[in-house]
């Protein structure tokens, strides 16, 4: 992740797919952090490189969410355990579901003015 935001506001997600995302007229390829702060690129590309490291942008700023959605690609896969008790000890629900799942919830709780950020790995195909 960068210190520059791609966006420098948090913003629902218009569309995914082909490697990337859609948010704010903007095209970003590669996976996305989502965090009050801004729209950051994140340098994952696949649920095993999810660790504390990976995730310290959003310990970061813990204090400012409730909810972390974890879009882990095209599947299911599991975070693992002492990363989840991480964030529940900061006070943060995590929810790790495929990334098209992730973004729809992201943007229903958004909309609801709802203190999330998500961690969405890019997918190249739409399910």
């Amino acid at each position: 992740m960068t210190d520059t935001p791609h966006y420098p506001g948090q913003v629902g997600i218009d569309a995914y797919g082909n490697g990337g995302f859609r948010f704010a007229g903007i095209s970003h390829r590669g996976s996305l952090l989502c965090l009050p702060q801004g729209m950051f690129a994140w340098n994952v590309a696949n649920a095993g490189e999810i660790t504390a490291e990976t995730l310290a942008p959003v310990f970061a700023v813990a204090d400012d969410i409730d909810v972390l959605l974890i879009g882990v690609g095209p599947d299911i896969a599991a975070i693992p355990r002492e990363l989840r008790e991480a964030l529940r000890e900061r006070k943060v629900i995590v929810e790790a579901v495929n990334t098209g799942s992730a973004i729809r919830t992201y943007n229903v709780l958004l909309a609801e003015e709802r203190a999330v950020a998500a961690a969405l790995i890019a997918v190249d195909k739409v399910r």
